[in-house]
């Protein structure tokens, strides 16, 4: 059976995070009561300090590598560090909250018997050999680089879920989430969207690793949402795994001039090496979420970027 937010608990782990208080928020406007949890390892209080006042809305500070003790009508589990800055910082960690973090939270869920949804990520993709990538590509990971701790972490919990679909009869939603940006970025996460206007607001360098030419496809942080949203909403038989993503694919080297231009910057682009195991190309189909969802993006990357520069203008 399908799901309606209004009147329902649902908790978001990764609550304060740049995607976790976007969610919040949206969920609200469904009529929910929201359980945020974060550890504000990269969570913001600041992020949700506006949802504070919100007599639907509670805050609470908890790692999920550790157990809940909840009562819910439906999880979002998206805590994880989710740029290469936070996740390499300690990488054990990352495998931590990904793994024992899902066990926890799909525990929780088997306890409960409702429905819970991972944030998973196009990096299951690895370096990709397919292009674009749809939901039956395998992936090309290095299992043992510097990256594997995100990329691997991502792809076992998606076995998990799956595991406790077919061995519990879980109600389970695996959403591959695509390069997503928006207000809320962390600043120093090491992101291109965020790198490149902090750089170009403070007329510094942009960096620009490799040659410029590999690329990416950007979604907007609400566009994303909605994806979210509407995938925990569907009946029970959907379990993903379903791309959200904005299939226009832009080179690095077109949206550093695109930032440029839209900050009236006069920053310069140095390149310098490509980190190991970057992707050189990443593109979602996202035919099954457009079939299945009635989803596609609706935001524009200028529109977008305008947003973005905004929120970085009034907060750096």
């Amino acid at each position: 059976m399908a799901f309606t937010y209004k009147g329902k608990r649902v908790l978001v782990t990764g609550g304060a995070g740049f995607l976790g208080s976007h969610l919040c928020e949206r969920l609200l406007k469904e009529g929910a009561e929201v359980l945020c949890v974060d550890n504000y390892f990269t969570g913001r209080r600041a992020h949700i300090a506006h949802l504070i006042d919100n007599p639907l809305f509670e805050a609470m500070r908890h790692d999920i590598t550790f157990p809940l003790f909840v009562e819910v009508d439906a999880i979002f589990n998206l805590a994880c560090p989710a740029s290469p800055v936070h996740y390499q910082f300690d990488p054990v960690q990352t495998t931590k909250v990904s793994v024992h973090g899902a066990i926890n939270m799909l525990g929780l869920a088997k306890r409960l018997r409702c429905r819970i949804l991972q944030a998973s990520t196009s990096e299951v993709y690895g370096d990709p050999t397919v292009h674009p990538q749809t939901e039956d590509y395998w992936g090309n990971v290095n299992p043992i680089g510097p990256r594997a701790c995100y990329d691997e972490g991502k792809r076992c919990a998606e076995t998990l879920f799956f595991d406790y679909r077919r061995q519990h009869g879980l109600p389970i939603k695996v959403i591959r989430i695509f390069n997503t940006y928006g207000p809320r970025m962390h600043p120093n996460d090491g992101r291109v969207v965020s790198n490149f206007i902090v750089q170009a607001l403070r007329g510094e360098a942009i960096t620009m690793y490799g040659d410029g030419r590999q690329t990416r496809s950007f979604c907007y942080v609400d566009d994303l949402i909605d994806g979210m949203v509407r995938l925990m909403a569907t009946d029970e038989s959907v379990t993903g795994p379903i791309n959200v993503g904005n299939p226009a694919e832009f080179s690095m080297l077109e949206l550093a001039e695109a930032v440029v231009r839209l900050t009236g910057s006069r920053s310069e682009i140095v390149h310098k090496p490509l980190p190991q195991d970057d992707p050189r190309q990443r593109q979602p189909d996202i035919t099954l979420a457009r079939r299945t969802l009635g989803w596609e993006p609706t935001i524009a990357l200028e529109e977008g970027l305008k947003r973005t520069i905004a929120y970085f203008q009034a907060t750096l």
